[in-house]
């Protein structure tokens, strides 16, 4: 469960990364391009050196309906270039445990290497996750929080602090397999702030809200879904089948909150954190159509993820290249 959330969480905004990549794509391709021409950088790009070496370790807990999964994993990683010259961070997972139990993993989750980058010209995207079941949260909770810092930097609208961008989507994101999980919808809008700018310590402090739109776009597959669960419209549904053949119905309000401390200097993450409280009334109905259905029962999941970077080891440069 704690890592079909995760996976939710980063389909989520990846969607929504997509849509804002997609409506800007010619005057962020203009503004790249001048400021390539002229040398300069927005406050929050990545300025790679290849060969770079970063260290993280996430922590991170997931609260369910009827318990708390707690976990912990490193993940290790190098700057590199690919074919077309762009630079990317190549990480490779490690250390992971599991409600304080080590886990071991198997070959293929050893030698999986996890690709994210905050170069503007390569669109973040999910990566083929069939062989690493163990490790589907923390992988996705990096993507989630480089996606984020991307689409800021892509923007380019935060170059003070105080600087606010909010941008509301029109496409819900969808996360159901048709079998499992028949429904599974949330509508999420972006609202940016750069909250602080500390020139003496060369770091800046950026806070991504993810949000209910004021007009959710889910499809709600029954009537008595509508009713708001906590305030506003609700933004998240979902509808499993269970293994007596009835149906888990879920519907409520989510919300995420990634806060993002930036390096200055080369503009890398040097910490975060997520929050991700989902506010939930469940029904448990007989039929596919959600009309015989049990009492209501409400209950919050929430994922709490905190990221920080580690010892870095300094690229030297080349003889002659100085």
């Amino acid at each position: 469960m704690a890592s079909r959330a995760a996976l939710q969480v980063s389909i989520s905004v990846l969607v929504m990364v997509c849509a804002v990549s997609l409506s800007l794509a010619q005057s962020a391709a203009n503004t790249t391009r001048k400021q390539s021409d002229a040398g300069e950088h927005e406050l929050l790009s990545r300025r790679y050196q290849a060969g770079e070496k970063l260290a993280y370790h996430m922590k991170g807990s997931n609260r369910g309906r009827i318990a708390t999964t707690t976990y912990e994993a490193d993940a290790t990683g190098v700057v590199k270039k690919d074919a077309a010259g762009r630079f990317f961070e190549e990480y490779s997972w490690s250390s992971l445990s599991v409600n304080g139990k080590p886990v071991v993993l198997a070959a293929a989750a050893k030698d999986f290497r996890q690709n994210v980058s905050l170069d503007p010209g390569i669109t973040p995207s999910v990566p083929n996750l069939s062989q690493v079941i163990p490790l589907i949260g923390p992988i996705t909770d990096l993507l989630t929080l480089y996606s984020d810092l991307w689409l800021a930097s892509r923007l380019g609208q935060l170059r003070s602090a105080g600087d606010h961008f909010y941008f509301a989507s029109d496409t819900p994101n969808s996360w159901a397999d048709g079998s499992y999980t028949v429904v599974g919808e949330d509508s999420i809008d972006f609202d940016l702030t750069l909250t602080e700018v500390n020139a003496a310590e060369h770091t800046a402090t950026l806070v991504v809200r993810h949000v209910p739109p004021a007009k959710p776009q889910i499809k709600l597959p029954a009537a008595w879904m509508s009713a708001s669960v906590a305030g506003t419209p609700n933004n998240w549904v979902q509808v499993q089948k269970t293994s007596e053949g009835k149906y888990a119905a879920e519907v409520g309000k989510e919300t995420f909150d990634v806060e993002l401390k930036v390096n200055l200097q080369d503009g890398k993450i040097l910490s975060a954190t997520l929050d991700n409280p989902v506010e939930v009334m469940a029904r448990d109905c007989a039929d596919a159509a959600l009309s015989s259905c049990g009492e209501p029962v409400r209950y919050e999941i929430r994922r709490q993820i905190e990221v920080t970077l580690g010892r870095q080891i300094q690229v030297q440069p080349a003889p002659g290249k100085e």
